[in-house]
């Protein structure tokens, strides 16, 4: 699909639901007819997947999402110690550093929605005891925490949801905006609690889908220090689409001076891929096309891996 060999490109994604499609419909993580696995991710010169833990609340009775991100969990710890010649679980920079030294993917984790911890701040010690580098406040259904960016838009964060993402930040974990409502977001920013993260989310000057950044939200991610990942998902980007028209997201990020603050979400295992890709293994188209438009490997390596080791590790 690309001239340049997998083999010589750096990888970091902040966000599969790889974890989930193991858990429900019995895939393996070290290969699967998905969109990543460990077999693929080993290909890369070097890789981290932040794999989120994820269950639909409109899927599950009321009052078991927890008892379904325990579940998850133990899948993500029995996968991992299954593929230990693959990968390896990662909470620093260093263990980072370390995993892919040895020649395995670093994996870490998020969980996708704080409704899967019950809202409950106090289960933040046990995300935290797992090794959880990011939680979202919301995922699209709204929560005790907030509105998301489908459901009570106009809510943004309630005390208890103030209480929470401060506990987060205490406890190392950062709280993420990607499925929060406008409001939520700016209530979160103006908390200062450090970088801002949206792990899988893209421009919605180009394509105006509410998951995605106006230009005002990203420049205060910009300015806190954080990242925004470039989501693959076909109905953020704009639906049916070119290449050229996926990376114009990166490209308008990066015309504001977003080099240090864009990175790679691709939703895999989550979304209905844009660009007609198939998997991971089809970034390299991603590589090449920037690298066309004149964007040196220095700045490649940071959107493609240094950015959020910067921000996660």
């Amino acid at each position: 699909m690309s001239g340049t060999s997998i083999g010589d490109i750096p990888y970091f994604d902040c966000h599969c639901d790889t974890v989930s499609a193991c858990t429900y419909k019995g895939r393996s993580l070290r290969a699967n007819e998905g969109h990543l696995d460990l077999v693929r991710l080993g290909r890369f010169r070097k890789a981290a997947q932040v794999f989120a833990l994820f269950a639909s609340a409109g899927r599950f009775p009321a009052g078991t999402l927890w008892d379904q991100c325990q579940r998850e969990h133990d899948v993500f710890v029995s996968e991992l110690a299954k593929n230990a010649d693959l990968a390896v679980p990662c909470r620093t920079g260093a263990e980072i550093a370390g995993a892919n030294a040895a020649g395995k993917t670093a994996a870490l984790l998020s969980v996708e929605g704080g409704e899967l911890l019950d809202c409950d701040p106090a289960r933040l010690e046990t995300a935290a005891a797992w090794g959880v580098k990011l939680v979202n406040v919301t995922w699209n259904f709204a929560n005790a925490l907030s509105g998301s960016n489908v459901a009570e838009t106009d809510r943004g964060l309630t005390d208890q949801g103030r209480e929470f993402v401060r506990e987060a930040a205490r406890l190392g974990i950062r709280a993420d905006v990607s499925h929060l409502s406008d409001p939520g977001f700016w209530d979160l920013a103006e908390m200062g609690l450090g970088p801002i993260v949206a792990s899988h989310s893209n421009a919605r000057t180009l394509c105006g889908h509410p998951r995605n950044l106006t230009d005002d939200m990203f420049r205060a991610i910009r300015d806190s220090g954080g990242a925004a990942g470039f989501n693959l998902c076909d109905e953020f980007v704009g639906g049916a689409c070119a290449l050229d028209d996926a990376v114009r997201h990166i490209e308008h990020f990066m015309e504001m001076d977003g080099e240090k603050a864009v990175a790679l979400g691709g939703d895999w295992d989550g979304c209905d891929l844009a660009c007609g890709w198939t998997g991971v293994q089809d970034v390299t188209a991603l590589w090449d096309a920037l690298a066309a438009r004149g964007y040196g490997r220095d700045t490649l390596e940071d959107i493609f891996y240094n950015n959020w080791l910067r921000v996660l590790g």
